[in-house]
This record gives C-alpha cells, sequence and structure tokens, in this order.
C-alpha cells in the first residue's frame, strides 16, 4: 500500500526521527560512559561507585604500575568535578596511581535525593578520610599525595592537620586562605577591571552585589561571570569554552553526567558556601607537619594569588614548603599549564619527598 505524504507531514516524520535518533544516540552515551584500558602488567583503570558517608559517590583510579604511590586529587568548585579533565593529565599515570573523585553533589556523584543536610564541611571531610583509608588498604599503602584545588585546597589542608601521617606531601593548587578576604579581593579586581573597561553592564551588575554572598548565591554567581569575562579564571580567555570543550571530550562522563555540572556545582554551593566562609587558615592551620608545595597562578583572582602568597610566607612547616609560580595561568594552571604541572609533580614533590620505590 501507498502513502502520499504532504511536505508539512514529511517535514514532521523527519522531525520525529532525528528525534529517536536522538533519543537513541542520548541512551547509548549515558549506558557507555567508560575509561580507557591501561595495557600495562600492573596497570590499573577502574571507574567505580563507593560509600562514603552512606553515600554512593564516584571514583576514577588510573595507574600504569599499582606499586606507585597514590595520589589523590580533590576537586574545586565547590561542586566543580575533576573526572572529565582527567585526561588531560594522563601523563602523571606514570609516576603515580591517580585517584580523581567526583565529591558528593558534584558531577556523576550528583543526585537531588542527597540530604542537604549533609552538605557541610564537616562531612566533606568525613569523606576525604575515609577514602584516603579505602585507597590506602586497597593498594596496600601508609601513605598517600594529597593534591587540592580551590575549594579542595580547603579540604587539604584541614585533613593535613587532622591526619598527617597518612600523608606524603600536600599540594596546595589556588590555595583558599580566607575565603571572606579572598571574595573581597577578587570583587575589587572585578570592579576595577569594569571601571577600566567602562563596561556599564559591569559596573551596574557589580554594584548590585556585596562579598562574600553569604545566603546570596545568585550574587555570586554574578560575580563569576564577570571574572571569567575579565580573564580571572582562565588567563588571556574570557568565557569557558576550553573548559567545555576539554570535559565533552571525556569517555568517562556521559551527556546526562555532562548536564548535572552546572546543577551539582549549584546545589552544592548553595548549601556548602556558608560553611566555607568559616575558614581562615591563619587562625586554623598556622602550621602544617608534613612537606607542603603551592601552585600557584600568577594571574589568579578568583582565589586571590596574593593572598595565597601571604599565607605560605606565614605557614611554619618543619619539613619544609615550596611556593611554585605558574606564570601564564589564572586559576586553573591544571589545564594552563599542563607540562609544568605534572613536571612539578613527578620530579619535584615525588622526588623529593617520596621515601623509596616499593618492590
Amino acid at each position: 500500500m501507498l502513502f502520499k505524504t504532504n511536505k508539512t507531514s514529511y517535514s514532521l516524520m523527519r522531525g520525529a526521527v532525528l528525534w529517536i535518533f536522538f533519543l537513541i544516540s542520548l541512551m547509548l552515551t549515558t549506558c557507555c560512559a567508560s575509561t580507557s584500558p591501561i595495557n600495562t602488567p600492573k596497570g590499573i583503570a577502574v571507574m567505580e561507585q563507593i560509600s562514603l558517608g552512606g553515600l554512593k559517590q564516584w571514583v576514577l583510579i588510573r595507574g600504569e604500575d599499582v606499586g606507585n604511590p597514590i595520589l589523590l586529587f580533590l576537586h574545586g568548585g565547590p561542586g566543580m568535578p575533576a573526572i572529565p579533565f582527567e585526561h588531560e593529565m594522563r601523563e602523571l599515570e606514570r609516576s603515580f596511581i591517580v585517584a580523581i573523585w567526583d565529591q558528593r553533589g558534584a558531577g556523576k556523584s550528583y543526585s537531588s535525593d542527597i540530604p542537604k543536610t549533609s552538605m557541610t564541611l564537616k562531612q566533606f571531610l568525613a569523606d576525604t578520610y575515609e577514602l584516603i583509608l579505602n585507597l590506602l588498604s586497597r593498594f596496600d599503602q601508609e601513605k598517600l599525595y594529597l593534591v587540592g584545588h580551590s575549594c579542595g585546597s580547603i579540604l587539604g589542608v584541614l585533613t593535613v592537620k587532622q591526619h598527617p601521617e597518612l600523608i606524603h606531601a600536600y599540594v596546595g593548587v589556588s590555595q583558599i586562605v580566607n575565603l571572606v578576604e579572598s571574595e573581597k579581593l577578587s570583587y575589587d579586581y572585578v570592579l576595577n577591571k569594569a571601571i577600566a573597561t567602562q563596561n556599564k553592564e559591569a559596573i551596574t551588575e557589580l554594584n548590585s552585589i556585596q562579598p562574600p554572598y553569604r545566603g546570596r548565591i545568585d550574587d555570586l554567581m554574578i560575580q563569576r561571570k564577570w571574572l571569567g569575562r575579565f580573564g580571572g579564571v582562565l588567563y588571556g580567555e574570557s568565557n569557558y569554552d576550553t573548559l567545555i570543550e576539554i570535559a565533552k571530550a571525556a569517555t568517562e562522563y556521559s551527556i546526562t553526567d555532562l548536564l548535572n555540572i552546572e546543577p551539582g556545582s549549584l546545589f552544592t554551593t548553595q548549601y556548602l558556601w556558608d560553611d566555607l566562609l568559616t575558614v581562615n587558615f591563619f587562625e586554623q592551620a598556622k602550621e602544617l607537619d608534613i612537606p607542603v608545595y603551592f601552585f600557584l597562578g600568577k594571574h589568579d583572582y578568583t582565589t586571590h594569588y596574593l593572598l595565597a602568597e601571604k599565607y605560605f610566607n606565614f605557614l611554619r612547616c618543619k619539613k619544609g614548603k615550596q611556593l611554585i609560580w605558574f606564570e601564564n595561568s589564572a586559576h586553573i594552571s591544571i589545564l594552563e599549564e599542563p607540562d609544568r604541572f605534572m613536571h612539578m609533580l613527578v620530579d619535584k614533590v615525588k622526588a623529593e619527598t617520596y621515601p623509596h620505590p616499593r618492590k
């Protein structure tokens, strides 16, 4: 039997077919998120859910040799996952077992069912400690390396204070010190940029808000919008297109996971921000009992580099401290200067602090 179709019905049919193909593609992509294998005799490449603080959370673990030391990366945000950016740091897998964790509420670990009452700094610290014990037990090691980026550096310093015996060395990347003061400095930078460039829209919006945005996350988002446009996040860039393209290339993230990044970040920020504002390491962490390295972007106006430098000079470290500048980076030196970042972790931090190779 032959069916006659007009242009309208053909267009509708074609649209329906395309929509069906899109849905099939979406389902396949959602189901097939995975990490690429590592083909070495002692390699590991797994992406899995584990229970931390009674909540299922995702961890990516990769390394060419399970006898190498563990490096646990604590992402920033709040709620900005690192798993979709890990493929840019694969060189580290030759020297470390690299563990990247999507914290509760972030990325693959986001769910609208997460109890809001669990989104506290205390719980995040408990999750971090539980994960450290899990990794050390799994790989039969006594210590690991801890890298904290931005908000993750708050978890990093507090974890070092509580459990120095479990950590070879700490690396603070875009280290947060006093979030209230940092937000004031960041706001001043953006407002001054707006005035200097005579950007009336930016000036109007910025004059309507005031740091540190306690209980006013929408105001924080306004500041972050202009901060990004004025190059305070990625040096020399006025948008986040580079980060988006990197994340889209991650096989570990499905379309659903990618779509969860924004609501997860907003959810985490909304319920964790005021807790983070209580942090002041000039009072809470005057001394650390392990080797400490700060990796600071020379153009970082998100977690202001001058405040981080001031804290570094103030900090007492009996086992040594070093400040390493990234001259061509703002807030994300991990991706802005990846070769230097990985080189410093391997040839400086590990070379100077790892006691011996495992046999």
